[in-house]
């Protein structure tokens, strides 16, 4: 069943926040561009501003009815925009603040899977001043082959798959670039799958088909030989408890809008949470838009479904407090500008 969203014919003033200066800038930039494009197609005024080059402390926010968040990484997706936006009283797509600075620590929200009953592989929170010998012993608790990766860092960047123990000193330095804290984590022999979500509605599930082992960066982004398959050829019932995994990662977390949860599945067809996205990709590779498309929602409309809801659930409601305290800022603002 379709999420209902009211469409106005007015069109929005809508800002698309790209770029950033994390380590996802140039995702980002292709996010946001197609975003860009796709509302000003819908008839919208939109401006793409880029927080590297323009502070968001200096934009005139009243004049805009909405931000479109097409930043990924830090300053994008753990919260700290979300903070900001809430304050200045700006409708932004995707999570509150909350939910996106959870879902940005792998292990903070593997944790909040367990407390929840959410299946997801065991792990070890490790830091770069651990010993390698320390972390050669934790990784021979979890088992070979293991999983290497940042705890705060997205598009696969700095993830290494273990096969052997002399493999961990060159994955914990690739881990160790993107943060000081990183995951140890038992690997799920299996299948790749990616659940898309608009709120609480569950798109059809994606299986992946890189065609090396590991769905890295370069298969995420570049490789047009990547499979993406959304005719997986299992049953309902099989496909059922797929969903049924990756919808309670997202409640757990709290996240609204779109979002993406990334799973494994072993080969008795058991789900294994990896993590949630709360702003996840639109460039030409990305999966929530590919599932979108298959439920019957284009591109264009499905930017537009995100603008118009979060604008909708700002009008239904701020406590009055915070009304006064957006209303503050937007004075301030207005008088700084």
């Amino acid at each position: 069943m379709q999420q209902h969203i009211v469409h106005s014919p007015k069109p929005l003033r809508i800002v698309v926040l790209q770029g950033g200066d994390s380590a996802e800038r140039e995702i980002s930039l292709k996010s946001g561009a197609a975003v860009t494009e796709a509302l000003a197609r819908r008839g919208h005024r939109v401006c793409a501003i880029d927080p590297a080059e323009t502070p968001l402390e200096t934009v005139d926010w009243p004049r805009f009815d909405a931000a479109f968040i097409a930043l990924h990484g830090q300053f994008g997706e753990d919260g700290a925009v979300q903070t900001l936006l809430t304050g200045w009283g700006v409708p932004y797509t995707g999570s509150r603040a909350a939910a996106s600075r959870l879902a940005f620590s792998k292990s903070a929200s593997k944790e909040r899977f367990l407390s929840n009953g959410v299946p997801t592989p065991e792990y070890r929170l490790v830091h770069f001043s651990d010993s390698r010998r320390y972390l050669q012993q934790v990784a021979e608790e979890l088992g070979y082959p293991a999983v290497m990766k940042p705890d705060a860092s997205g598009s696969s960047l700095g993830v290494s798959i273990l096969d052997t123990p002399d493999q961990l000193t060159q994955a914990a330095e690739k881990c160790f670039e993107h943060g000081p804290f990183g995951l140890l984590e038992r690997f799920i022999a299996g299948t790749e799958w990616t659940l898309g979500l608009f709120d609480k509605l569950c798109l059809p599930l994606i299986r992946i088909e890189p065609r090396q082992e590991f769905y890295d960066f370069r298969a995420k982004y570049e490789d047009d030989g990547t499979g993406y398959c959304l005719e997986t050829g299992h049953s309902p019932a099989e496909l059922s408890v797929i969903e049924h995994a990756g919808a309670a990662a997202a409640r757990a977390i709290g996240t609204k809008g779109i979002a993406r949860v990334d799973l494994r599945v072993d080969a008795a067809g058991n789900p294994w949470v990896l993590e949630v996205n709360t702003v996840p990709g639109f460039t030409s590779h990305s999966l929530v838009p590919k599932a979108a498309q298959r439920f019957g929602w284009s591109f264009d409309e499905l930017c537009e479904r995100a603008v118009r809801s979060c604008v909708t659930h700002h009008l239904r409601g701020p406590h009055k407090s915070q009304d006064r305290a957006n209303k503050r800022s937007k004075l301030s603002l207005r008088e700084a500008s």
